[in-house]
């Protein structure tokens, strides 16, 4: 039987010594990419060592992460990646939580509340929603082919960064600062080349706090 494409991707042939907060970490560095991640599943048991599941919001940034992803070589093991047989009910199965009912229910329950919440709203309300933060403007040096990261977070690794930029033509390496955690340098073949991983990745958020900073680097 196929699988239909859904929010949920399957990943396998994942590197089972890697601890599994670092590897959440890495995985979600690596998707997040493509578009925002519900969740990622990834358990130390033996029956789901070197498997892994991670749920996107929307499925088109599912379908572009499996195209683009597959075999990539993560932690020196390419990933061998599909959908997930179920959308993310396979997450409340792996985890044995799963119930059809308790679902139908708290899907009732919450289009109860927006409702209730729609209607609580006077008309011309402005949303309360926070406003997404505004794009800082990071003070620059001349183009450079040597990039220079800042803020950080104290978890990032090499593995992490490199998973990142080597998507870009022209990535050479990742220079880690012995004893500071929150900065690092990326090497290009060329201004050019480091310029547009630059810009595609100015404000990356490794985590949910640490939104990347990034310049060129001083000549």
């Amino acid at each position: 039987m196929d699988i239909r494409p859904n929010h949920t991707i399957y990943i396998n042939n994942v590197n089972d010594k890697i601890k599994k907060e670092e590897l959440k970490r890495s995985l979600y560095a690596l998707f997040s990419q493509f578009g925002q991640i519900i969740e990622i599943v990834a358990m130390k048991t033996m029956k789901m060592r070197g498997q892994a599941f991670v749920v996107f919001k929307e499925l088109s940034a599912a379908t572009n992460a499996l195209r683009q992803l597959q075999g990539f070589p993560f932690y020196n093991k390419p990933m061998r990646i599909q959908y997930a047989k179920t959308d993310s009910d396979i997450i409340s199965k792996v985890r044995g939580t799963y119930s059809d009912k308790d679902k139908k229910k708290e899907k009732k329950k919450k289009a109860q509340e927006q409702a209730a919440n729609a209607a609580k709203k006077p008309a011309g309300t402005i949303s309360t929603q926070p406003a997404p933060p505004a794009t800082v403007q990071v003070p620059d040096n001349p183009p450079n082919y040597i990039l220079f990261l800042t803020n950080l977070p104290e978890e990032t690794n090499e593995m992490m960064l490199s998973m990142l930029f080597n998507q870009f033509p022209g990535f050479k390496e990742v220079r880690l600062v012995p004893g500071k955690h929150d900065i690092a340098f990326v090497e290009f073949e060329s201004e050019g080349q480091a310029g547009v991983a630059k810009d595609a990745l100015q404000g990356f958020r490794i985590t949910a706090t640490c939104a990347m900073k990034i310049t060129y680097a001083k000549k």
